[in-house]
């Protein structure tokens, strides 16, 4: 949210009631509260919809997309057998089809990019959220409390 903020997009997040503040505080020009609202359900269309959680189907997800929209996958439901891949691939078999752009979220490790979020952040215009930072001895407690306990943000192990 806050690289796509920095490079000049209106967003528009969806988080909890509880997580409104913080979300707006890094630069969130609207907040849904998915306890109240379906942003799927709504008459706003976007341009790009990042999905991190995929607790909607692609139908849903596409509805509220332009129809030249992009839709980035990084998670969905799926089944007992390939889980969230599942959604992903579906994704990716419609898409040469359609209009819109749906595709898997994929990472760039490059030393550009990294450069790129690194002058980001010296310049103040992206700052990471670290929830909690627990030791390397700590790591199932991380991962129970990342789980469990919805983080605010990143959670970091010390080594």
């Amino acid at each position: 949210m806050q690289i796509a903020k920095a490079l000049g997009a209106e967003v528009t997040a969806v988080s909890s009631a509880a997580n409104a503040a913080l979300v707006q505080s890094l630069g969130a020009d609207h907040v849904v509260d998915y306890g109240r609202d379906d942003f799927t359900r709504g008459t706003a269309r976007h341009n790009v919809i990042f999905d991190l959680i995929g607790n909607h189907t692609l139908t849903e997800l596409r509805s509220a997309l332009i129809s030249k929209g992009v839709l980035v996958l990084s998670s969905g439901t799926g089944g007992r057998v390939v889980g969230p891949t599942g959604h992903i691939l579906k994704a990716v078999a419609i898409s040469p089809f359609i209009g819109q752009k749906l595709k898997p979220f994929t990472q760039n490790g490059s030393t550009k990019t990294l450069n790129e979020r690194r002058d980001l952040i010296e310049a103040g215009r992206v700052t990471p959220v670290i929830d909690r930072i627990y030791g390397l001895a700590e790591v199932p407690a991380a991962m129970r409390y990342f789980v469990d306990e919805h983080a605010r943000g990143k959670v970091a192990i010390s080594v």
